[in-house]
């Protein structure tokens, strides 16, 4: 008898825990619909102005809004890589507000449940996939579940290999698209962490802060493939970039007015505590001894010879 109480107590918390999650997914959602009609009214000039939070990581929901208000039309269509549980991701509130089909794509299994188990699972065609991306199949996986040419927006956050899937990204052409950078790498220096197929930021070392590609980097990339960067969010974690024959009356940016330190107090030490290292400098001496692949050349040196350390 015991036990039937116990599970029926621990249900009925599971029922309220789970009421109280999609109360606070409507009240989040209502919230973004009442920011998009401010900025109706505001007209922000610039991508910062215009950030705001709703199921985004910082103010992502805002900038991607923003930007369908600039942009020549677009197919109502999106693939992120990287989106972990899916609750909190750049794509979500673009599904639930402006009715846009996707790929939902981690090589996880948190978003699985989250999607299946939400009113995302049937009243938005948000598609969750679980696969490990890699340069080498990025494409077969995007083909294989029907996403081909012209898509309106692609976001790319893997906490490390990013800059090598934008570079083998081929099968769809994004009118936006939004890539993680490292803060940490500065404004100036063309840089990525060397491919490493079965990558994993934690694993890669102990800090935490070797991951990814710099902001040049990926802007040179990107402009090779026909993108212009229009900015990146405050917080100093992604990049956006657009279509050039989408720009319309869009400013291109370089990356050093774009690039900003990031504030990130994530690093950790060797015990796997957070050591709130602060400044990036700091945090790059912390991974001085490591390679990175110097752009276009492709050549490897260590960090701290690159940004003499």
């Amino acid at each position: 008898m015991i036990d039937v109480r116990r599970q029926a107590d621990r249900l009925r918390e599971a029922v309220r825990q789970a009421t109280a999650r999609d109360r606070t997914d409507e009240v989040l959602f209502a919230m973004g619909q009442l920011q998009c009609s401010l900025q109706e009214v505001r007209r922000p000039t610039t991508l910062n102005d215009a950030e705001f939070k709703v199921f985004s990581q910082y103010g992502e929901d805002g900038a991607i809004q923003f930007l369908l208000r600039h942009v020549a039309p677009c197919d109502p269509s999106f693939i992120e890589i990287g989106v972990q549980s899916y609750r909190e991701s750049n794509t979500r509130f673009l599904a639930s507000n402006n009715n846009w089909r996707g790929l939902a794509i981690d090589g996880s299994s948190d978003h699985l449940a989250f999607i299946r188990g939400t009113e995302l699972g049937w009243r938005a065609d948000v598609l969750p996939v679980r696969t490990f991306v890699t340069k080498e199949n990025i494409n077969d996986v995007i083909e294989s579940h029907g996403y081909t040419g012209d898509v309106g927006l692609v976001s790319i956050d893997v906490d490390g290999m990013d800059y090598w899937l934008l570079e083998a990204l081929e099968v769809v052409r994004p009118t936006i698209l939004i890539v993680e950078f490292n803060s940490i790498f500065g404004p100036s220096a063309a840089v990525t962490v060397p491919y490493t197929p079965t990558f994993v930021c934690g694993e890669a070392h102990w800090s935490h802060q070797y991951f990814g590609a710099s902001l040049s980097a990926l802007t040179a990339l990107a402009d090779r493939k026909g993108y212009a960067l229009v900015g990146a969010t405050k917080h100093a974690v992604n990049a956006f970039f657009v279509l050039r024959e989408s720009l319309g009356d869009l400013n291109e940016v370089p990356p050093a007015s774009a690039w900003r330190p990031s504030r990130f107090l994530s690093s950790r030490n060797q015990q796997g505590d957070l050591s709130y290292v602060r400044d990036h400098v700091d945090r790059l001496r912390l991974i001085a001894d490591l390679p990175l692949s110097v752009l276009p050349s492709g050549q490897e040196r260590e960090i701290r010879d690159i940004f003499d350390l």
